[in-house]
């Protein structure tokens, strides 16, 4: 019972210290990673990403070109999910900002051909809003 006390606690512990960062707050590494699953151009900057793990398992951001998240199963990669849309290819974004108890917020990507996709954000009220107000703003311009 102590072992999964202490597993339940650094699990949240993790959790609690993911903030919402921008292209200079991410070190090298983490946009050579980035750049390695294809989610990220030369010259394309992130304006705010998140990881709701370790930023080589999860990660959802926007940049000035497109807005994109993934999942990286360590375990089974046919589990893998990597998803993204550029601005000109979405139809609708909808902000849901609470999604219950057990769930962070997210903003759901419907593109132009139907297919859907979640990014997730979380941290502070201010920081959330910021986070889809960003997103929001960047798809009206370049749409």
């Amino acid at each position: 019972m102590k072992k999964y006390l202490i597993i339940i606690l650094t699990i949240l512990l993790l959790i609690s210290c993911n903030k919402i960062e921008t292209n200079q707050t991410l070190d090298k590494e983490d946009l050579k990673y980035i750049k390695s699953l294809n989610l990220l151009s030369d010259g394309e900057n992130i304006y705010k990403f998140y990881s709701e793990y370790k930023k080589n398992v999860a990660g959802n951001f926007f940049t000035d070109k497109r807005i994109a998240t993934y999942w990286i199963d360590e375990r089974n990669s046919k589990k893998n999910e990597i998803n993204y849309a550029y601005y000109n290819e979405i139809e609708k974004i909808d902000t849901i900002s609470y999604a219950g108890a057990s769930y962070t917020p997210y903003i759901l990507v419907t593109k132009t051909n139907g297919k859907t996709f979640k990014v997730s954000v979380d941290g502070d009220k201010k920081d959330i809003k910021a986070f889809f107000e960003g997103v929001i703003k960047e798809w009206k311009i370049k749409r």
